[in-house]
């Protein structure tokens, strides 16, 4: 069985995914220890929320990092 690759947009580009999850995607982008938020389809998705949240093809994501600064 092959496994189904995903389509989603990341802040504005077309990506393909190998797994669904956020969480997942979130690592691949080593964000685990960063300070950002996701929204996905116009919707902000809570940090605790991430480890359970499931992608689907055609969403959009949007991931902001918070930067440090004066």
């Amino acid at each position: 069985m092959t496994a189904q690759r995903l389509q989603i947009v990341l802040n504005g580009s077309s990506l393909t995914l190998k797994s669904s999850s956020l969480s997942d995607l979130v690592d691949s982008l080593n964000l685990t220890n960063a300070r950002f938020a996701v929204e996905v389809n116009q919707e902000i998705i809570p940090k605790s929320a991430i480890a359970d949240y499931t992608l689907t093809n055609n969403d959009v994501v949007e991931i902001v990092i918070a930067v440090g600064g004066g």
